[in-house]
């Protein structure tokens, strides 16, 4: 589409460049952005760019890398998040991304959980720049994929320009080139993630700003997009979108992706023939023990305010017998 502020954005690397086009992203979330849903969200964009969960330094170092890691090939484009404070426990796990053949590692320093805090990373982060300067630094010279940074506006209730500006001008001297702004600050003090979300202000104008005031720079706008239009509407002024929870809210408002932003002909996939192709990796990944509730959860969004939308939640709740489940789901998607 003309006019759109299009981010196919070249980033440099030790030995060549690569193209990742980060026009729109499923924002990586905590609980849902596993593989099972990236693969869903696949079936629903052959484009968009997938982020995973925000993966630990610690869980992906002592636990078990390959559970943590394995991912379907469909899944391209795709990105790992991680999260730490230590550079050399970054630089290792973003080795394992890319030994994993990952597109891009991306650092997280949007997370203003109480959790996340007491662990020393994530939104909490952004108070010690020099060393989120040292962890990009790290993970730059450990592998030939772009880094990129998510990160909040600032800390706290009142926005700050100057700490947003001397902070975003110490991480591009790193190298970071990408900037995944979530358009809110991060209070960590009496705030839930629920009131972080909910009570502080989105501001979208700021990340407009960022764009004419770092011409060199790439800034994908996370936080308030709910729609194909006003995914739209913003792609006129950021590199690109990202979106959050309507990912899952509401999945078949995205079907039109590839038409509108990649110029797809493909003809638009129906909702029958989305649950049809993911039930056949749902049944695909029970025989190998994969927990139906965990497999069928992205699928509730599905049916999003249409008439059958309340007996299909219903039937992805009852019972977890996975032969009986089947039996239900097989003859509800032949409605």
């Amino acid at each position: 589409m003309s006019g759109y502020s299009w981010s196919l954005a070249f980033v440099f690397m030790k030995n060549d460049f690569i193209k990742i086009d980060r026009s729109i992203a499923i924002a990586p979330m905590i609980d849902w952005t596993h593989r099972h849903f990236r693969y869903f969200m696949r079936l629903i964009s052959q484009h968009v760019l997938l982020y995973t969960e925000m993966i630990t330094t610690s869980a992906l170092l002592r636990g078990d890398s390959s559970r943590l890691l394995d991912f379907s090939e469909i899944e391209h484009p795709l990105a790992l998040q991680l999260g730490g404070s230590d550079p050399k426990a970054l630089a290792a796990c973003a080795k394992l991304g890319e030994k994993w053949r990952y597109d891009e590692i991306n650092f997280n320093l949007g997370c203003p959980s109480e959790r996340v805090k007491a662990g020393c990373f994530g939104a909490v982060l952004m108070q010690q720049p020099d060393q989120v300067a040292d962890c990009l630094k790290a993970m730059q010279d450990s592998v030939d994929l772009p880094v990129t940074l998510k990160m909040r506006l600032g800390l706290g209730y009142e926005f700050d320009q100057t700490f947003l500006y001397e902070f975003i001008e110490k991480m591009q001297q790193t190298g970071c080139r990408v900037f995944i702004v979530h358009a809110r600050n991060a209070v960590l003090k009496n705030f839930s993630t629920k009131d972080n979300r909910h009570l502080v202000p989105l501001r979208h104008d700021i990340v407009y700003q960022l764009v004419k005031d770092f011409p060199d720079l790439t800034f994908i706008l996370n936080g308030g997009i709910h729609t194909i239009e006003e995914a739209s509407v913003s792609l006129e002024k950021v590199s690109g979108v990202m979106i959050g929870r309507a990912a899952y809210k509401n999945p078949y408002e995205w079907t039109k992706i590839d038409s509108v932003f990649f110029h797809s002909e493909k003809e638009i996939p129906t909702r029958k023939g989305i649950a049809l192709k993911y039930f056949d990796y749902v049944k695909m990944m029970a025989e190998k023990n994969i927990p139906m509730s965990i497999l069928l959860k992205p699928f509730i969004g599905l049916y999003y305010q249409q008439p059958l939308g309340r007996h299909w939640r219903t039937c992805l709740m009852k019972s977890q017998d996975i032969k009986e489940k089947i039996k239900e789901l097989e003859n509800l998607m032949l409605i």
